[in-house]
């Protein structure tokens, strides 16, 4: 009988995950790294990122903040090859655009929009060669969101942003069809400490209430876990995804489907 290699494998790849350190990001370095790959762990917080970096093993904290190109400079100095790049750093904000201050919408447009640009850019370079380390080019996974593809109420400024990094990922997919892979996934609501801290900022009061509503949006009737986005950033990642580019995967419990 034929052997067949287990699928979705990553082993010698290098990968990169930014806001690594926790939530989405957290659970894509575990992923990524039982699948074979090293994993430098990106993020702002560097005493969380050694954290997971211990207990990970195939696995390196860097600090990295996504909005300083001097915290990137540094980052990528200590990088010699990159097959993976997953841009996962991002924050939130409520309200709409008349709730929206100048200083809330230039905030997010720094991190989300602003920051996968100056870390790709910054990191490209790296992985339009890693085809010559590997028998696949290299891979960008972004990671968007469902208020990148559809209006939600109360997030003028995150839809906006969200549907920027849509934008980038069909571009550059465009731009290197043969030399880059490049694609985004658009996760519904994930249980992560991210939404965590939107609930007790903005809705203190009724913290419940609201999760419940965030549960209800989605048909299946719960939030996602982190580790079901995580899964598919493994298998963009892989050979057995090299035909996938350009493309925006959707796991939302069905939100975007009605």
């Amino acid at each position: 009988m034929e052997d067949h290699p287990l699928p979705f494998r990553l082993d010698s790849r290098i990968a990169l995950v930014t806001g690594g350190a926790s939530g989405i990001g957290e659970a894509t370095v575990k992923e990524l790294s039982r699948a074979g790959a090293f994993v430098w762990i990106a993020d702002i917080n560097l005493t969380a990122a050694e954290a997971l970096a211990a207990s990970v093993g195939r696995a390196k904290a860097l600090h990295l903040d996504v909005t300083s190109p001097e915290s990137i400079a540094a980052a990528l100095a200590q990088i010699d090859f990159l097959d993976i790049l997953v841009n996962n750093a991002g924050i939130g904000h409520v309200g709409s655009i008349e709730a929206t201050e100048p200083e809330d919408f230039d905030r997010l447009l720094n991190v989300n929009v602003r920051g996968v640009y100056l870390v790709t850019r910054a990191f490209l370079p790296l992985l339009l060669v890693a085809q010559e380390h590997h028998e696949a080019v290299g891979t960008i996974v972004n990671i968007a969101s469902v208020a990148g593809l559809v209006g939600i109420k109360q997030r003028f400024a995150y839809c906006t942003t969200k549907g920027a990094v849509v934008a980038m990922t069909r571009q550059l997919a465009v731009e290197y069809p043969k030399t880059l892979r490049v694609n985004a996934i658009c996760p519904g609501t994930v249980e992560t400490p991210f939404v965590e801290g939107y609930l007790e900022k903005f809705h203190k009061e009724n913290v419940e209430e609201t999760r419940a509503e965030l549960r209800a949006r989605q048909p299946v009737g719960r939030l996602g876990r982190p580790e079901e986005i995580a899964a598919a950033v493994r298998y963009l990642a892989s050979n057995e995804a090299a035909f996938v580019s350009g493309t925006v995967f959707t796991i939302d419990g069905g939100w975007t489907a009605g």
